[in-house]
């Protein structure tokens, strides 16, 4: 063997002999990741079996299967619940409105003259026929006293004809023309008289002068306003309802409410309207309530209540109504097996004190804190409070 040849077959040599070293440290990693990994499983073994093993020792005994239950109970979501009883409730609708007036007039002049009195002023109360102005009479009163000398005239030359009809003297077209003459005479006579009358412009109905338009020494014209007159007894409320609520609505039911100031009334519910507004989809309502001594204004902002039927409602707060599912408003209760279950309510009034729900049984266990945090179907411990002495009792 050369000298070439020898060296040649050393890297061989070295490569086989390294070959066993590489293979041995692999074996040691290999076996270490396998001695770790049964020690984890028996290690998880282990405990889940001692766990499994424990409850089944526990189980045996009557203290230990307590100590389970408690165990168990300790893992489950705490909510404050009470105890909740309906009450008889009157359902109602509310309207919210506001007073008008019954009608507004302007009250106008007939005839053209000057207006020689005003006695009225703005404010006042007026009764039917007071006089608000008063236009110059003129010849007015002349043209009456002429008016009723023609009629006079005509009655006697008609009655003369009459007389010379029977004796055959006069003809029946002559008979017809005079009774026509009176007939005109007449007309003319009430023409002068009512245009005397009125030069007194006086008020239609009971009321309140809201506004003057002539003042003494003005020439008044046919149409020209004398005052603005409202009739404020009795006064109406003007109100807009859903088409929900306008199904429990019929005329004749009896309202009671208050103004925004606090004053009472009370009233009859006298029109439902049939028709709904085109944009609002709402239908107006009117109340008309007595107002004698004229207290009540128009454009008052009104609170009203329509009694309806009597339901068995609860009483709770708005922060415990929320969402099913489905949209449904609602609240969450539980069941005899401490499950949380949610329950679509109906709101049939809304007051300071709280919201009176309808469309649950009589007794609810009504969660109060807690039901944002719990799932329905959920099994919880209910921490129950007496609403009544403010006290806790678990159960």
């Amino acid at each position: 063997m050369s000298a070439n040849d020898s060296i040649a077959l050393q890297p061989v040599c070295l490569q086989v002999s390294t070959f066993p070293i590489v293979s041995h440290h692999m074996s040691k990693n290999l076996m270490s990741a396998s001695i770790v990994a049964a020690l984890l499983v028996v290690w998880l073994g282990s405990g889940a079996f001692g766990e499994n093993a424990s409850a089944a020792a526990a189980s045996k005994t009557p203290d230990g299967a307590q100590e389970l239950a408690d165990l168990r109970e300790s893992k489950l979501s705490k909510v404050r619940v009470t105890m909740a009883s309906a009450e008889a409730r009157t359902r109602t609708v509310v309207l919210r409105g506001q007073t008008d007036t019954k009608r507004m007039v302007e009250v106008t002049a007939e005839i053209a003259g000057q207006v020689v009195s005003r006695p009225v002023e703005r404010g006042m109360q007026v009764t039917k026929g007071q006089l608000l102005c008063e236009i110059a009479v003129d010849d007015r009163e002349v043209a009456v006293t002429e008016a009723r000398a023609g009629l006079e005239q005509a009655k006697i030359e008609h009655t003369g004809n009459l007389k010379l009809a029977k004796q055959g003297l006069l003809s029946e077209v002559a008979i017809a023309t005079s009774a026509a003459s009176k007939e005109a005479a007449q007309a003319h006579l009430h023409r002068q008289t009512l245009n005397f009358q009125r030069t007194r412009i006086t008020a239609p109905f009971d009321g309140v002068i809201e506004n003057l338009h002539l003042h003494s020494g003005d020439y008044a014209m046919p149409g020209a306003s004398c005052a603005t007159l409202i009739d404020l007894d009795p006064m109406l409320v003007v109100a807009h309802v859903t088409e929900t609520e306008v199904e429990h609505l019929s005329a004749g039911s009896m309202v009671s409410g208050s103004t925004r100031t606090g004053r009472s009334i009370e009233g009859q519910l006298s029109f439902v309207g049939k028709q709904s507004d085109p944009v609002t989809r709402t239908y107006p309502v009117e109340v008309t309530v007595a107002n004698s001594d004229y207290g009540l204004r128009s454009g008052l902002t009104v609170n009203l209540r329509v009694a309806l039927d009597t339901v068995y409602a609860h009483r709770v707060s708005p922060s415990l109504l929320t969402l099913g599912d489905d949209g449904a408003l609602g609240i969450r209760t539980l069941d005899e097996s401490d499950r949380v279950v949610f329950s679509p309510v109906e709101i049939i009034e809304d007051g300071a004190a709280g919201l009176w729900i309808t469309g649950l049984p009589d007794t609810i266990n009504l969660i109060t804190v807690g039901q944002e945090y719990v799932a329905v179907g959920e099994q919880v411990k209910p921490l129950f409070i007496d609403m009544a002495q403010d006290q806790i009792a678990t159960r």
